[in-house]
């Protein structure tokens, strides 16, 4: 009969220890069942599942690994498992997994035990913890780096809406982002990503500076703040906005295009996206006279925005061609999507407003940017302590595999 062994090792690292070890094992004929390393701080954790042949003895094979972990400095334990033990070991191979990403300015562990007792208590069993951001410097003033850890879990949530619910509420109490994805082929296979354009990919709400230009500022950010909670149709909060801009000087889109900078992390993570393949789109009900610059700066693939009028050098109020609303972004994602032959599982999109909700819900990875509580709770994820490049901790991509 089989006779399967796990082995556990424990010491300090150093190049060459898996080859020894396996080595000893190779004349008893050892099979590999599974295998699974972690180091932190040049300290090893290795285990090594092992199946035996009938005619292989066990004793001896034990006995020879004991005196080699003796030679090489290290600890080893050999620990029989049962067969029994094993095909139900086996049988979760199958089982739904999620990867359940932290990220903040720091991580400290009152934040990981908050985490992960509430994924404990959703039915996740973490199987791998890992450290996506850079080595964190002891003086944290050295370093303005976000932290970041991933942890990939095997199991259904109870209820999938609670566990987000206490996510939220985690990350609200205590200055952290956590996202909760399904661990499956699209979440590695993300191809294009769809940004609105203000308070998202630029610090600050375009016509509320156009206002400012006009003298009307009070008025329509006032107008701004209810659309943006949702409390006013778009489309007819986007007209009164304009309306109070009728006759502003041509110059004064300049002057505001000039002076808006953009969002902590914005160009770092377009050039890193770009660098892998992606399209880049940006759908927003903003204007497409200041999507045009960030298109030329930022090597954007699409651009939909709205098309301000424009007659005898003056702003006339009114828009050219249909409103960018939520239900138009929506349906340009899914265009975008399909002209690229993309599912939408591969679509990841961002946004901070109440009319980007139906385009994140579309994409497989929706993301509310810094976004109002009423945006937060609709969408799927939300990041709201970091800035934009964080969301490439969200795809997984480490530190060290990324441009600074």
């Amino acid at each position: 009969m089989n006779e399967l062994i796990l082995i556990q090792i424990s010491g300090e690292d150093r190049p060459g220890l898996t080859a020894r070890l396996t080595e000893a094992m190779a004349p008893h004929g050892a099979d590999i069942l599974d295998m699974g390393q972690a180091v932190i701080h040049d300290m090893l954790s290795l285990g090594i599942l092992v199946r035996l042949h009938p005619e292989a003895d066990a004793a001896a094979l034990i006995k020879d690994m004991l005196f080699l972990a003796h030679e090489l400095g290290i600890k080893l334990k050999c620990i029989p498992i049962s067969a029994g033990d094993y095909q139900k070991w086996a049988a979760l191979e199958d089982r739904m997994r999620h990867i359940v990403t932290l990220l903040g300015r720091r991580v400290d562990s009152a934040q990981v035990a908050a985490v992960s007792r509430a994924m404990e208590q959703s039915g996740l069993n973490i199987e791998v913890i890992t450290r996506l951001s850079s080595r964190q410097p002891l003086d944290p003033s050295e370093n303005g780096r976000p932290a970041c850890i991933e942890f990939f879990a095997q199991g259904e949530p109870r209820n999938l809406e609670e566990l987000r619910t206490e996510f939220l509420r985690i990350s609200h109490e205590m200055g952290v982002d956590i996202a909760l994805q399904e661990d499956n082929v699209f979440r590695r296979n993300r191809r294009l990503v769809a940004f609105d354009m203000d308070s998202t990919l630029i610090q600050a709400e375009v016509i509320d500076e156009l206002a400012a230009e006009a003298g009307v500022g009070d008025q329509v950010a006032a107008i701004t703040e209810s659309a943006m909670r949702g409390e006013l149709d778009f489309q007819e909060s986007l007209r009164s906005r304009l309306r109070l801009l009728r006759g502003l000087n041509e110059e004064a889109l300049e002057r505001v295009a000039e002076r808006i900078p953009l969002t902590e992390g914005a160009e770092r993570l377009i050039t890193n996206l770009k660098r892998f393949g992606y399209k880049i789109a940006i759908i927003s009900g903003g204007f497409t006279y200041f999507g045009r610059r960030l298109q030329e700066r930022l090597g954007i693939d699409y651009l939909h925005a709205n098309e301000l009028e424009v007659a005898d050098g003056k702003v006339t109020g009114e828009v050219n061609g249909p409103i960018v609303d939520a239900e138009r972004k929506a349906e340009l994602l899914r265009g975008i999507a399909e002209s690229e032959d993309i599912s939408l599982q591969q679509v990841i999109a961002v946004g901070d407003g109440a009319n980007d909700l139906p385009m994140l819900n579309l994409a497989g990875l929706g993301i509310a940017f810094h976004a109002k509580p009423k945006v937060k709770e609709g969408a799927r994820q939300a990041i709201s302590t970091l800035g934009l490049d964080s969301i490439l901790y969200l795809i997984g991509m480490r530190e060290r595999e990324t441009l600074s």
